[in-house]
């Protein structure tokens, strides 16, 4: 049973890296800045002004994830990012399924990570 749990939280970790470096791309591709990053922005909608903003946010949230002891409080704010980027491409028409499945991996991997998560939603298997 150990060693189950051991390669549990190893995938947790490593579907939590893989999450995360999505988001620090993203946050590296804001703060890098360039017209790919304003003609997105533009086309979302949304101003130049919040693109460093919403760089330090990405940042402060993937940090706060990937520290273990806050790891459920960066599921929790990603998750509202994430939330937010889907509701940004879906009002202009964009596909949104790789924010959806970043949102997925995000909680599966903190899930995967956390035995106290696992405690409190289990998942259970068969009819008993």
């Amino acid at each position: 049973m150990a060693a189950s749990v051991g390669k549990l939280v190893w995938t947790g970790r490593v579907i939590s890296w893989l999450a995360s470096l999505a988001f620090l791309f993203s946050a590296g591709m804001k703060l890098k800045g360039g017209e790919e990053v304003t003609q997105g922005m533009a086309h979302l909608g949304l101003p130049e002004t919040m693109v460093r903003p919403l760089a330090l946010l990405e940042l402060s949230c993937v940090l706060i994830y990937l520290f273990p002891p806050t790891a459920v409080l960066g599921a929790i704010l990603l998750a509202g990012y994430m939330g937010g980027a889907i509701c940004s491409h879906w009002r202009v028409g964009d596909p949104f399924v790789a924010q959806c499945a970043i949102g997925v991996a995000v909680w599966l991997g903190v899930f995967l990570r956390e035995s106290r998560l696992r405690a409190l939603l289990p998942f259970r298997l068969g009819s008993g």
